[in-house]
């Protein structure tokens, strides 16, 4: 699809942002605001999370990209310019097949954007991932698509041509993938699916019984051409003719499926968009009932659903561009810049694990469910100890996930299915099945969940003030309440959220949660009683001495009779963050001085046997700290996250110190986990619904798209620059 920039207000925006890249010719790239581990590229659902790792970007003409677990994607982007092919991403053999590689000159990564910038011969060349992030908006955040938009720039009168490919490895069984396609009113979609693919199967993480998607559309403007078939075949046909015909050839491993628009001879710059995604009609298997995306209530054919997400480009990109505008903004104002890097790279990570479905049958958008998967680990669906710590870029996006994402548990219990006295630990034991545990058989956690069942609710409550919701499930809330009562002083040996540490028998973390927990559940109830034992609980373990050093310089790791051990106690921060003052002032100030001495060389470990740290949980520590504190755990987290050690997805999990003889700075095991959203703890002190540009829930994007912004701004290095 060919867009007239300035219909949209957008001229200046990209003829502003492409004055950025330098033309002088370099063999090193600049990065923008700083180099991360790997960029999102498509990221929208745990089945559609394309990246590129960032060792790959100085060689982006020959590089490939990986599904978040590791895999490599084949997806190409190849510009023709008079007549010459250049290779702008993912051509390997570019050398040998009469490509030339372009020059890359700088990448850049906003909240919402990865952009890439190079020079094809005389031209310059944009490549703009964009992974809308709206959570309000149902429909616009339900789309499982990402667009990716090429922009030319510095044309001369220069005949251009824009081809782009994906292969079946999109589809996680190359050797058994077909494809379809359809064109219709000139929207042009090729579909690669897996043959007799069971219903909700993985492989490797990547589901089997959807569709992979590439798209795009014509306009007045362009002619769009399409073609799939052997790699070679395909791709040569463009390089020799710029344009895609004849029929389909032979479907194989190595095949690919193309897209490809001529734009005829251009005098200065015009962009195009190419759609990504993978499409299930039935998305998650929730107790025995198909559930679809949220977006099918208004759009139930793919072609309709590609349709509306093309046309809805101009919404997403100016929605865009203010949060990520207003993001930098807050995030530099709560914890600097260097924060501001932490919460960009962040975002489109932390909604990367999540699905916005409604019943399959009725389509009914008053029944919209929430669906998260714990990735990197098990693969278990709303698993509560994972909701928990991504919960503050909820708070501070759209609360409403909260409530969201645990209806589908809370509706589970009260159908009596799950017997055992405290909070079950997830809905299934790998997504997309919610099917609960009716053999009981969950992971027991038994202090950490009911702990973190009630803060949550309380969290929502606090965001929202709608008590509708908690009070058709207070009975249920209450029972756990008891549990802690009874039974968080005296607290068996059991795991915590962080299981890879191993169980503990009255480990003083649990015991904090359950304080904070029985305070919060107290006020959001109005049952003062619970508020008074949370009170109380905090008094034995801090006043009483019970959970600290007899000097009570810290937290113990367990107790009693443990002086020499310790632990982030990473479960103060909702007590910070609700205002409940469970814990006295002096507990912080404790905290304050004991944990700025075992920093290691990227921060503080989880606890003293231990060499790695969660990154999650030290931000929310780090929300319980005065400023100098604070920003040493900021800058730990972004000396990681910055290293060139780690090429993966955003680790939560990392080696922060060489204490017990490992090399630091290096991840462990956790790639592109939604905890990520934990790292908003610090905006989230700012309060409920603290970003305020994105747009008021709705099915398009209509607001958004028909406003012009006054001074169209864009991200640059770690500020806000007026364009």
């Amino acid at each position: 699809m060919r867009f007239n920039l300035s219909s949209l207000g957008l001229s200046s925006l990209y003829a502003s942002l492409l004055s950025f890249y330098s033309g002088q010719e370099s063999s090193s790239v600049t990065h923008r605001p700083v180099l991360p581990p790997s960029y999102p590229l498509a990221v929208r659902n745990p089945y559609l999370s394309a990246w590129m790792p960032s060792d790959r970007v100085q060689q982006l003409p020959y590089a490939e990209p990986q599904f978040w677990a590791g895999q490599d994607l084949g997806w190409s982007v190849i510009v023709r310019v008079n007549g010459q092919a250049y290779s702008l991403m993912g051509v390997p053999d570019a050398d040998a097949n009469n490509i030339r590689p372009a020059t890359v000159r700088r990448a850049e990564f906003t909240a919402t954007h990865s952009i890439f910038d190079l020079t094809a011969g005389p031209v310059a060349i944009t490549l703009d991932f964009l992974s809308p992030v709206s959570p309000s908006n149902y429909v616009r955040q339900s789309l499982p698509f990402s667009y990716l938009t090429v922009h030319v720039s510095k044309s001369r009168g220069h005949e251009i041509q824009i081809y782009s490919d994906i292969d079946a490895r999109w589809t996680g069984q190359e050797s058994r993938s077909q494809r379809d396609f359809e064109e219709k009113n000139g929207l042009a979609i090729y579909s690669l699916t897996i043959e007799d693919a069971p219903l909700y199967a993985e492989a490797d993480d990547m589901a089997l019984w959807g569709s992979a998607i590439l798209a795009s559309q014509s306009s007045s403007f362009t002619q769009l051409s399409a073609l799939s078939g052997s790699l070679k075949d395909v791709r040569g046909q463009f390089v020799q003719a710029g344009e895609l015909c004849g029929e389909d050839s032979t479907w194989g491993e190595g095949s690919v499926i193309a897209l490809a628009h001529n734009l005829g001879k251009v005098t200065g710059g015009l962009s195009v968009n190419f759609v990504v995604g993978y499409e299930r009609e039935a998305a998650i298997n929730y107790l025995g009932e198909a559930y679809t995306g949220f977006y099918r209530a208004e759009y139930p054919t793919t072609s309709s659903a590609l349709s509306f997400f093309l046309d809805d480009y101009s919404g997403a990109l100016l929605e865009s561009l203010k949060l990520d505008q207003e993001l930098v903004a807050l995030s530099v104002a709560a914890a600097g810049p260097k924060y501001a890097d932490i919460l960009a790279l962040s975002t489109r990570q932390a909604y990367g694990g999540i699905e916005l479905v409604i019943p399959n049958g009725s389509l009914d958008t008053g029944e919209v469910l929430a669906f998260i998967k714990e990735l990197s680990s098990n693969g278990n669906i709303n698993t509560i100890d994972v909701i928990m710590p991504a919960f503050p870029i909820y708070y501070v996006m759209d609360p409403d996930y909260i409530r969201l994402l645990l209806e589908p548990v809370m509706k589970y219990l009260a159908a009596d299915r799950w017997h055992l006295p405290y909070m079950i630990h997830d809905l299934g034991t790998h997504y997309p099945n919610a099917i609960g545990h009716d053999d009981q058989e969950a992971e027991p956690m038994p202090i950490e969940e009911c702990g973190n069942l009630l803060i949550l609710v309380a969290a929502y409550v606090r965001a929202t003030g709608d008590i509708d919701w908690t009070s058709q499930y207070m009975e249920i809330f209450q029972k756990y309440a008891d549990y802690l009562v009874d039974n968080s002083i005296d607290i068996a040996n059991q795991l915590s959220s962080n299981d890879a540490a191993g169980p503990l028998a009255n480990e003083t973390n649990l015991a904090i949660t359950a304080a904070v927990g029985l305070k919060a559940f107290g006020e959001m109830s109005g049952y003062e009683f619970y508020s008074r034992v949370g009170e109380q609980h905090a008094n034995i373990f801090f006043q009483q001495g019970l959970g600290t050093d007899k000097d009570q310089t810290h937290f113990v790791l367990e107790y009693p009779d443990w002086p020499a051990t310790w632990k982030t106690p990473y479960n103060l921060f909702p007590d910070v963050l609700l205002g409940l003052e469970v814990f006295t002032d002096a507990v912080y100030q404790m905290g304050n001085s004991f944990f700025r001495s075992v920093r290691g060389e990227y921060g503080v470990a989880l606890d003293n046997r231990q060499d790695w740290a969660k990154s999650d949980w030290n931000m929310w520590l780090a929300g319980t700290f005065e400023t100098r504190t604070r920003d040493e755990f900021v800058d730990d987290l972004w000396s990681f996250m910055t290293n060139g050690k780690h090429k993966w997805p955003f680790s939560d999990r990392y080696v922060a110190t060489s204490a017990h003889g490992n090399e630091p700075g290096v991840p462990i095991l956790c790639r592109a986990r939604p905890t990520v959203g934990g790292h908003f703890a610090l905006l989230a002190l700012e309060g409920p619904r603290s970003i305020q540009s994105l747009s008021c829930r709705g099915q398009a994007a209509s607001e958004p798209a028909r406003q012009k912004l006054d001074r169209q701004q864009y991200l640059v290095g770690n500020h806000i620059e007026e364009l």
